[in-house]
């Protein structure tokens, strides 16, 4: 096995192993010791002697005796550092510590990450640690947070977690809906900390990878899907999405050859399945918005009249700032920009939309095509001052100064 495959197993078994110590033994703190414990001496014994029959099966035993040290005595703390004691035989396969379970922890292990005990920000920090595996250190630099502040954010949300008393188990059936729409939401919040960002495209990959595992968990469920889906069909923009000097390109100018047709055709499969099987939801619908989109050849072939339908749609789900101002400019395609400004006048009541650089960018855009360039290039700088996303705002600046020199040709 490759040493990038070796990482990647490690990667998927980790949180199936420490879902299996946590629901069996409780200590969160002491079970995710045990587990990289595990990792290590896998790292350590696996390249040496080849890979176990049971490579979780493995990982679970040793992360046992590891923790069963640590709870019989502090002693055992020193033993840990004699990677002897690690050893775990080869020649025959593991007995799960856990009682042999089939069913995969990862769910699990999500929705105690999840739960709504915790805030957002832990709830992102503990599932990028438990789930994603990244340390405490990639998590900070991946969301821009200093390493002793994650450090202490992580520690916060497991003392959370240890003092709620939540049992490790599925949430009751009533719980259910409340407990996936969090579990939800945090990977794509993740997805999109990784996609936004110009340099952070692993955070998004690992968003898409945790919602892989958990759509084959629960692949009956249309809204895992459609998440799915969601990421996929966004992700696969990423290549065009930003110049050879890391500048923003916007979505209809994009050279869309670099646009990834696997994974959109993966996640048109994948949407179009769940919105013909299941009932309808906000990121099914999201979803089957990025397909219109990615489906398009070129800009102009873009079928605006469907996405104003799904709009429609999806603003009955869930009414948030960035769908109204999506339809406005959906609308504009349609109808004219004068007809997508009016709309943008009448979100500007919308108190969720105070001070929010997106209707600025969008205002702009649509004076842009309304041929108002002055007052196009006034929206743009004025977004550029109030966003606090640095290519963002090198791109909205640029775009001002490109308006400039249109309007005074030499």
């Amino acid at each position: 096995m490759t040493s990038t495959g070796f990482e990647h197993l490690l990667r998927e078994l980790t949180p199936q192993v420490l879902g299996a110590l946590v629901r069996r033994y409780g200590h969160f703190d002491a079970c995710e010791d045990a587990v990289q414990e595990a990792l290590l001496a896998a790292a350590q014994q696996w390249p040496r002697d080849g890979q176990p029959d049971q490579p979780r099966a493995w990982l679970i035993t040793v992360a046992s005796r590891r923790l069963t040290d640590e709870l019989r005595s502090e002693e055992a703390r020193r033993r840990r550092e004699n990677a002897d004691a690690l050893e775990v035989p080869l020649t025959a396969p593991a007995a799960d510590a856990a009682g042999a379970r089939d069913a995969d922890d990862t769910l699990l292990l999500l929705f105690l990450c999840c739960h709504p005990s915790l805030n957002r920000a832990a709830q992102i920090a503990l599932t990028l640690r438990a789930v994603g595996g990244l340390t405490t250190d990639e998590i900070a630099r991946a969301l821009l947070v200093p390493e002793e502040t994650m450090r202490k954010r992580i520690t916060r949300a497991k003392q959370n977690v240890r003092n709620s008393g939540i049992p490790f188990r599925p949430p009751p059936p009533a719980e259910l809906p409340v407990r996936l729409a969090a579990v939800l939401q945090v990977l794509y919040l993740i997805f999109n900390e990784g996609y936004t960002s110009t340099d952070r495209v692993d955070l998004a990959e690992e968003a898409i990878r945790m919602a892989r595992l958990t759509y084959r968990l629960l692949p009956g469920n249309g809204e895992v899907a459609g998440l799915l889906a969601l990421m996929l069909l966004t992700h696969a923009r990423r290549a065009a999405r930003t110049t050879a000097t890391g500048e923003l390109v916007r979505l209809d100018e994009q050279d869309r050859s670099l646009w990834d047709a696997f994974a959109i055709a993966e996640g048109t499969t994948l949407v179009t399945d769940a919105m013909t099987r299941t009932a309808l939801g906000p990121y099914q619908l999201q979803a089957a918005i990025a397909a219109v989109h990615d489906q398009s050849e070129r800009t102009e072939d873009t079928d605006w009249v469907q996405i104003i339908a799904l709009y429609d749609l999806l603003i009955r789900f869930d009414d948030s700032p960035v769908a109204l101002l999506n339809r406005a400019v959906a609308v504009a395609m349609v109808q004219g920009p004068k007809a997508g400004l009016i709309l943008l006048e009448q979100l500007e009541t919308d108190p969720r939309l105070a001070n929010h650089h997106r209707v600025e960018v969008a205002r702009a855009h649509l004076l842009e095509l309304a041929g108002e360039l002055t007052a196009a290039r006034a929206s743009y700088l004025l977004a550029a001052r109030m966003t606090t996303n640095t290519p963002e705002q090198r791109y909205l600046n640029k775009r001002a100064a490109r308006l400039q020199s249109r309007a005074d040709p030499e």
